[in-house]
């Protein structure tokens, strides 16, 4: 005669019906914790990744900010200031006995 397999499935289903609600219930807590394990996992790593991304782009426009810092402190010298003045402008430092001095009241 031969022997059949038995379906496991089948005698874990009938085994939890007929022990009591108690394994069943313990079976579906245990499922849902599992299922907030995976996507809580998830959702940690989008988090991290998103975090990777954001501190990328943080450098990123640091470094141009100090790029910035240096090239307005290079534009404001007084000496490129003054050379921009004379030879675009057209402009000259008045004479001395042009200059008049105003006194703040």
């Amino acid at each position: 005669m031969p022997q059949s397999t038995p379906n496991l499935a089948k005698l874990i289903f009938i085994d939890l019906l007929t022990v009591g609600r108690i394994p069943l219930i313990l079976l579906v807590l245990i499922f849902a914790s599992a299922m907030g394990v995976v996507l809580t996992t998830h959702d940690t790593r989008q988090a991290v990744s998103k975090l990777d991304q954001v501190q990328s782009k943080r450098l990123q426009l640091d470094n141009e900010w100090r790029n910035l810092i240096i090239e307005e402190t290079a534009l404001a010298e007084h000496s490129r200031v003054q050379d921009v003045a004379q030879s675009d402008l057209d402009m000259k430092r008045p004479d001395a006995d042009k200059e008049v001095v105003i006194n703040a009241k």
